[in-house]
C-alpha cells in the first residue's frame, strides 16, 4: 500500500495543479470516518451516522484541505506573502502552510473572539498577528481592501483554490462508505465548507465514482444564523466562535447547494450545540471544538421532526480539534477532585464508584 502523501497527489485529477505547481503539503486529508456507537440514545430511527474527524488534519482543522491547494498556487504565482481574515482556524492553517513553504503570512483577528488554542497556532507558525475592535466581517472587509491595493495573495475562502482543495472531504467519504450518504451534515460559518462538500459530491457523481448525491444539512449558530434569517447579523453572537460570523462570503453558494440537494439550513442554540459536544466526547470518545458539534446538534433537532428514515446514512462533519478551544471544555467538566498523596485517600474516594 502506497504511503499517503497529501490531497494533491491523491486527487490531482480533480484539482487546478499541473506539473508547475509546487506542492505545499503536510500530508493533510486522510481523515478518520468514525461510525457512532450510541446514537440511538439520542435519536430515535434507527440509522447509520457517521463523523468526518477533520480534526485529524495537520493544523486540526478542516481548513488544511483548501489551503495546501491555496498555497501551492501562491506560490506557483510568485506571491511572498499571504493574508486573511479568521476566527481562529483559517489563521493557524494560513500559518502552518506558509511557513512550510517559506513565505510570510499576515492574519487579522477579531479581539477577544478567538479561542486561545487557535491563535497560539498562529503565533508559534511565525504569523504577524494582528487583533482589530471589530467581528469577523470587519476583518474580512479590511483584509480585501489590502489585497485590492497592495501584493498579497488573499487565503480566504473567497480564494476559489480553497473550496477546490476542501472538496476532497466528499471524495474520501465517497472512498470511505462506497458511496456518498443519504445525508451529510455540516457546521456553516463563512458557507465556504457546504459549498465545497457540494461540489465534490457533483464531481465525484459525474466521473461515476459515486451513484447518488447526498442532502446537505446545513446548521448555524442561532445567534448568528444569518442564512436562516435571510439578513446579516451585525453584531453575531454564539459560543461556537468558529461560525460566529454574520455575513458568510458563500452565502450564495451555500443557499445553492442546500436548494440542489434538497437540504436545509437551519439553527441551533448554543445549548443545543454544548449537548451534542459533551455527547461526542463523553459517549463516542471524539473531542471536537463547539462548532463541529452544531452537526450532530443540528441532526438530533432534524430527527425530533422525523426528518430521518430508517437505516439511512448520516455523515456530520467534526470540523475541528477540541484542542482548539480548551477553554470551552474545562468549563464544561468537573474540576479535578483533590486528595491527599495516600492509597488510603485515592480507595476511600472510588469506593462505591468504580471498585
Amino acid at each position: 500500500m502506497e504511503p499517503w502523501h497529501g490531497l494533491i497527489k491523491q486527487y490531482g485529477y480533480f484539482l487546478p495543479v499541473s506539473e508547475k505547481t509546487p506542492v505545499i503539503t503536510l500530508n493533510e486529508g486522510n481523515t478518520p470516518l468514525i461510525k457512532a456507537s450510541h446514537i440511538s440514545d439520542i435519536i430515535q430511527e434507527e440509522v447509520n451516522l457517521y463523523f468526518k474527524c477533520e480534526g485529524a488534519n495537520p493544523s486540526g482543522s478542516f481548513k488544511d484541505r483548501g489551503m495546501t491547494l491555496a498555497i501551492s498556487k501562491a506560490v506557483e504565482a510568485g506571491s511572498k506573502a499571504v493574508i486573511c481574515a479568521s476566527t481562529g482556524n483559517t489563521s493557524a492553517s494560513a500559518s502552518a502552510y506558509s511557513a512550510r513553504a517559506g513565505i510570510s503570512t499576515v492574519v487579522l483577528i477579531p479581539e477577544g473572539k478567538i479561542a486561545k488554542g487557535k491563535l497560539a497556532q498562529a503565533m508559534i507558525h511565525g504569523a504577524m498577528v494582528l487583533q482589530i475592535d471589530g467581528n469577523f466581517d470587519d476583518a474580512l472587509e479590511i483584509v480585501k481592501e489590502v489585497v485590492d491595493k497592495h501584493p498579497f495573495t488573499l487565503v480566504n475562502s473567497l480564494n476559489p483554490f480553497r473550496i477546490e482543495g476542501q472538496k476532497t472531504a466528499a471524495f474520501e467519504v465517497c472512498d470511505q462508505l462506497g458511496g456518498a450518504p443519504v445525508c451529510h451534515a455540516l457546521p456553516v460559518g463563512n458557507a465556504g465548507n457546504i459549498t465545497a462538500y457540494w461540489k465534490g459530491y457533483k464531481e465525484y457523481q459525474a466521473a461515476g465514482e459515486s451513484k447518488s448525491l447526498p442532502k446537505m444539512l446545513g446548521f448555524q449558530a442561532a445567534g448568528s444564523a444569518p442564512i436562516v434569517i435571510g439578513k446579516p447579523v451585525k453584531n453575531p453572537e454564539t459560543i461556537a466562535t468558529a461560525i460566529r460570523i454574520g455575513n458568510p462570503a458563500s452565502w450564495k453558494d451555500a443557499a445553492s447547494a442546500r436548494d440542489e440537494s434538497g437540504g436545509v439550513i437551519e439553527s441551533v442554540t448554543d445549548d443545543e450545540i454544548l449537548e451534542a459536544y459533551k455527547f461526542i466526547a463523553e459517549r463516542e470518545g471524539v473531542f471536537c471544538e463547539p462548532a463541529s458539534a452544531s452537526s450532530l446538534a443540528g441532526v438530533i433537532k432534524l430527527s425530533r421532526k422525523n426528518f430521518f428514515s430508517k437505516g439511512e446514512t448520516i455523515v456530520c462533519t467534526l470540523t475541528g480539534n477540541g484542542l482548539k478551544d480548551p477553554d470551552s471544555a474545562l468549563k464544561l467538566s468537573k474540576p479535578p477532585v483533590k486528595i491527599k498523596a495516600d492509597i488510603g485517600a485515592v480507595e476511600d474516594l472510588l469506593r462505591g464508584c468504580c471498585i
